[in-house]
């Protein structure tokens, strides 16, 4: 009545869909909620320790949203630790980031109505369909652009030169029908799909490209090589 909304969606157990539509019914009926109102519910399933029962802290009782984010932030800490290129004052909010991105990708990677299993070492891992890996994923690509610094402005995309480069581009063109859909069947679970599909779909053709490229530039070198020791020169290491 209050906020007149065209669309409203609920948020609770799976178990609670008898009542809720009882409840929408009701509201129905009874003209609280107009009859073009939408009503939605949205079940979802437990987070389950490695068990098959749902995730309890040591002492049994519920585990609480506060302790996991902080459980999951020194897992992301414990796996940058060793990493030598971030600086000690970054690593706490870098750690965060990481962290936060591999629980809520953990939840929404999971089609909501199912139960799935909290797992701290796969939710925190660098690789596979997790929040870190596409995280990953991302600095990798900074890392190049910003080597290229001088091609960021030109902004041209070539014809596809391999499979690799194909799939990628064909990855990217589904990514508005993804985002309807995803709003349309009320399914994060789809974005994070296609997040992972991208990532994959870059990573091969970045290892396609890197090794046709090595290759490329390694003959290169053996020619200029051979054709300066034809000539009497020899190539140096450094200069």
């Amino acid at each position: 009545r209050d906020m007149k909304a065209d669309e409203i969606i609920y948020l609770a157990d799976k178990r609670q869909g008898l009542h809720y539509e009882q409840f929408f019914r009701a509201a129905k009926k009874s003209g609280i909620a107009h009859e073009d109102t939408i009503l939605d519910f949205i079940g979802f399933g437990t987070m389950n320790g490695k068990d098959g029962k749902p995730f309890k802290t040591r002492e049994g009782g519920v585990m609480r949203l506060a302790d996991l984010i902080s459980m999951i932030k020194e897992a992301g800490k414990e796996k940058l630790k060793d990493n030598k290129n971030i600086a000690e004052e970054d690593v706490e909010e870098i750690s965060s980031k990481v962290g936060l991105a591999a629980l809520k990708y953990g939840d929404l990677s999971n089609q909501a109505a199912k139960d799935y299993v909290f797992d701290i070492d796969r939710f925190a891992s660098f690789e596979g369909n997790t929040g870190p890996y596409i995280l990953y994923t991302i600095v990798r690509i900074k890392s190049i652009l910003n080597k290229a610094e001088e091609f960021k402005a030109q902004n041209i995309i070539s014809v596809p030169q391999s499979e690799s480069e194909r799939g990628l581009m064909l990855q990217l063109a589904k990514f508005n029908e993804v985002i309807e859909l995803s709003f349309r069947d009320r399914a994060p679970h789809k974005i994070c799909e296609f997040l992972y599909e991208l990532s994959n779909n870059f990573n091969k053709f970045y290892k396609a490209k890197k090794s046709s490229w090595l290759s490329l530039i390694n003959l290169v070198k053996n020619v200029l090589e051979q054709g300066l020791d034809l000539l009497g020169m020899e190539s140096v290491e450094r200069m």
